[in-house]
């Protein structure tokens, strides 16, 4: 790749370097420059513009992006879409992030322009939560680059994986003394069972008894022929030594101590052991808070079937200062509602990232008048309905949820949906214009979506990684709250809106849209270039359904 300042005859097809605003178009940094915008740049006065230029071997930041992400990611690990050279990863499930930190670093030893971010090994996260994002950090890279970095991130099995959470049976043993407090225990329970919920397991059975060896060990020996998964023991005293009341009571019931204390404050005096195949763990004082503390390292790690004995407690210290760490075992069902927001858990809070929420706002309620008698949404097109394609494509994409909205021949629309996951609804007054089908969609959205990508019935080509790249260029803190696509420099259709706009998109009347609000936010607008002309083509006549039928049976015929 040449990088520097060139002069316009020699800028065709190069990548901008620096936005510029001239009186008819923003050209943004990233554009591949086409001869209509160095013409805009002409009429600007300029005769030089700062742009990257390929070389034959060279690979588009998106396309090495790609590549390298689809060699990272292994178990239960999804990527986005690559845009601007970023390629976020993240969780499909709840569960540990597990990654050797040696071969992350020779990956990111490859070359500065290739770096790769994850959040801690053995990190706890939810469904949907991101993990890591690789960045390309030039517009494109050498494939002798992309290669070597290819080769380490798949040697020995993929680089980044997600351990799933198996749901545990539990049964915890509590022991209590003279004048201990019923509310003590109350609480280790409640602390307890909200662990393992949030673990996807839970506790089974509970029994209490008095602190000495004997009444312990027939407490544990009683919950052993219940066929728990794992026993949890919290003594009314801290274990002090090897040999004190919690470990006697094991070794009593067949067991054995794999290791007392642990390098992890608070958490430093518990206990672990197994009976058989069933880990035991002596509970360090600490676990009677929903803290965060280095009982929830061990639990977590058992939930996640990953080997955790002595060595691998011993390798905790890293990291296992948590006093001053204001966090509590990540609570996942805010975690997949919240993203890049504070999780209140107490007076705690969690701060977590997960992918953007998109709604899928199907408008399916016009009466397509300038088809003639035809309703065009119900044109076939390799035999199945135009508008079902289109929900088709939105189903294959990463949207949350998605929302149709009928209205002409409603029956009839609604029936081609058989079979697909997405929500109805009717507007009554499809006649008065487009508006009032967007305004009907908008107002039956859901409250927790962070946006929406509004997509017209009679755009069937429009696939699901076309969605898929308009979610990827989606980050309104980064300024990027309007994703529109484009096809060699000309806008098109879906657009995805970020949610602060649907109040303004809203108050639209008549039969249009919410496109003239893109001019109107013009700074917070970023265009998506596609592969192909499909988000610049509906279909509004006869001769537009014959030409695209036409093409897509000369496209399965091709293929």
């Amino acid at each position: 790749m040449k990088f520097g300042e060139f002069p316009l005859n020699e800028a065709e097809g190069a990548v901008l370097a620096h936005s510029h605003r001239l009186s008819e178009r923003a050209l943004k940094k990233g554009r591949r420059l086409s001869q209509d915008d160095l013409r805009l740049l002409h009429e600007a006065g300029h005769t030089q513009v700062v742009c990257a230029k390929l070389e034959a071997d060279d690979i588009l930041e998106d396309e090495a992006a790609d590549q390298l992400a689809a060699s990272i990611i292994g178990k239960h690990v999804q990527k986005a879409a690559a845009f601007t050279g970023r390629c976020n990863l993240f969780s499909a499930t709840d569960g540990l992030v597990i990654y050797s930190p040696s071969r992350l670093d020779g990956f990111n030893l490859v070359d500065e322009a290739i770096t790769l971010g994850v959040v801690p090994p053995f990190q706890n996260v939810a469904k949907g939560q991101m993990i890591a994002t690789l960045k390309i950090i030039p517009f494109a890279l050498s494939e002798r680059l992309v290669v070597i970095a290819r080769t380490i991130a798949e040697t020995s099995g993929p680089l980044i994986q997600i351990a799933p959470f198996r749901p545990l049976k539990a049964g915890l043993v509590q022991s209590h003394l003279t004048g201990t407090k019923p509310s003590v225990l109350d609480s280790t329970s409640r602390a307890t069972r909200d662990r393992l919920k949030q673990l996807g397991g839970q506790v089974d059975h509970e029994i209490r008894c008095e602190h000495h060896t004997s009444a312990m060990t027939r407490s544990i020996t009683e919950i052993l022929r219940l066929q728990v998964d794992l026993v949890l023991v919290s003594g009314a005293s801290a274990v002090v030594d090897r040999r004190d009341v919690v470990p006697a009571a094991i070794e009593q019931v067949g067991g054995a101590i794999d290791q007392f204390g642990m390098p992890v404050d608070p958490g430093n005096l518990m206990l672990m052991g197994r009976i058989g195949n069933i880990p035991v763990i002596g509970m360090p004082g600490c676990a009677r808070s929903p803290r965060l503390n280095g009982f929830d390292w061990v639990l977590q790690r058992i939930a996640a079937n990953i080997s955790v004995g002595s060595s691998e407690i011993m390798r905790m210290g890293a990291g296992g200062l948590l006093k001053d760490v204001a966090t509590r075992p990540l609570p996942r069902a805010r975690a997949r509602r919240d993203v890049q927001s504070e999780t209140q858990t107490g007076s705690e809070a969690v701060e977590i990232t997960r992918a953007p929420r998109i709604a899928g706002l199907l408008l399916a309620a016009g009466q397509s008048r300038r088809m003639g008698p035809s309703n065009k949404l119900l044109a076939k097109i390799d035999g199945v309905a135009m508008v079902r394609h289109v929900a088709e494509n939105l189903s294959g994409s990463r949207v949350a949820t998605i929302l149709a909205v009928t209205g002409y021949e409603a029956e009839a629309v609604r029936n081609t949906f058989d079979g697909l996951d997405l929500r109805i609804v009717h507007n009554p007054d499809f006649a008065d214009g487009l508006s009032t089908t967007l305004k009907t969609g908008l107002d039956a959205l859901p409250d927790d979506i962070d946006g929406v990508v509004v997509c017209l019935g009679d755009m069937p080509r429009v696939t699901g990684g076309m969605i898929d790249k308009l979610i990827a260029a989606f980050d309104p803190d980064e300024g990027r709250a309007i994703c529109v696509p484009t096809w060699q420099g000309k806008r098109g259709n879906p657009v995805l809106w970020d949610r602060r706009f649907l109040e303004e998109m809203g108050d639209v009347s008549g039969d249009v849209g919410a496109r003239h609000l893109i001019g109107r936010h013009d700074e917070l607008v970023v265009e998506v270039e596609m592969a192909n002309d499909a988000v610049v083509i509906d279909v509004d006549t006869p001769d537009h359904l014959a030409a695209i039928t036409g093409r897509a049976e000369t496209e399965r015929v091709s293929s």
